[in-house]
């Protein structure tokens, strides 16, 4: 693989922090875009920093003018679905206009532009009616968050096809592996279990989600990256296996010798909740990703983290 100049966007992020230093070890150029306000990982060395907010677009022009990436990487969004219910402006100035920001920018001004890899994400599917989900599926997102990234979708398809703008949209399913945010519902269950509550509030234990672990999603973006094969297209990164939130509740019971009760619809119903998401990932496997992880094994690594 060639090594390119790489500006990536959400940086300090769950998945950034963990990919960008990767991308160094490759030998790639990296710049790394932060908020003025970040700080929840910790990055290495051997890169450089810019700072922007996605919602400004002179500034973001201002950083992509300086850095004349070939490659963007943007993982910067806010990404907490029931977040996005209270704060739909805000969601979708960051998610939708902060892409149109940077994508408009990278079309008018890199002198040698290669690739401009989108996270998008399952969500964007809503409730589907066969299973698993193939990339070609007819979207029906269904919370202000979901609303944002099929939008963003939407738009960067307008500029493959008006000016051949090289686009790689991936979707990654639910993943997990946070050892910081405790918001979202696998480390939500496990960081109860591991602080030895004796209960575990929880919200319904019937949606059906295909998890996918971590390191398996930061391997998603070093697969595409650079892909010819990859450019203009939607990407699914799944396992192609479903669990439902009872299931992994079980799992992770198993697997941290947790015995307590657990109290189900004790935390807020979102207004529309998606039913199951299964992924195809077919197209990923033609492009050489392949999950290395099962639940199972998956959780265990996040729980040797969490301990």
């Amino acid at each position: 693989m060639a090594d390119f100049r790489i500006l990536t966007t959400g940086a300090n992020g769950f998945i950034g922090s963990r990919l960008i230093p990767k991308l160094v070890e490759i030998g790639h150029d990296v710049t790394a875009l932060h908020r003025y306000v970040t700080g929840r990982y910790v990055l290495g060395e051997n890169y450089h920093t810019v700072h922007a907010s996605l919602e400004d677009p002179a500034g973001i022009s201002a950083v992509v003018e300086a850095v004349d990436p070939e490659i963007v990487i943007h993982l910067g969004a806010i990404s907490a679905v029931s977040f996005s219910y209270d704060h739909p402006q805000e969601v979708n100035n960051v998610n939708y206009m902060g892409l149109i920001n940077l994508a408009e920018s990278c079309r008018t001004l890199c002198s040698d532009f290669k690739q401009f890899i989108s996270a998008g994400t399952s969500e964007e599917y809503g409730n589907q009616d066969y299973f698993p989900i193939r990339e070609d599926a007819t979207l029906h997102p269904n919370s202000p968050y979901a609303v944002s990234k099929a939008a963003s979708t939407m738009y960067l398809e307008y500029m493959r096809d008006a000016y051949g703008f090289p686009i790689t949209i991936c979707r990654p399913f639910n993943t997990y592996g946070r050892t910081e945010n405790k918001h979202f519902v696998t480390e939500r269950i496990l960081s109860q279990m591991l602080d030895n509550h004796h209960e575990v509030r929880l919200g319904d234990p019937n949606p059906v989600r295909d998890m996918m672990f971590r390191d398996d999603h930061v391997d998603a973006y070093l697969k595409v990256l650079g892909n010819a094969d990859a450019v203009g297209e939607k990407i699914n990164f799944c396992t192609g296996v479903g669990y439902s939130i009872a299931e992994l509740v079980s799992l992770c019971a198993e697997l941290t010798g947790w015995k307590g009760d657990i109290h189900w619809h004790t935390i807020p119903k979102r207004p529309l909740d998606i039913d199951v998401l299964i992924g195809d990932n077919a197209k990923a496997r033609s492009l050489g990703w392949v999950p290395k992880y099962d639940l199972k094994e998956g959780l265990i690594e996040t729980i040797k983290e969490l301990e």
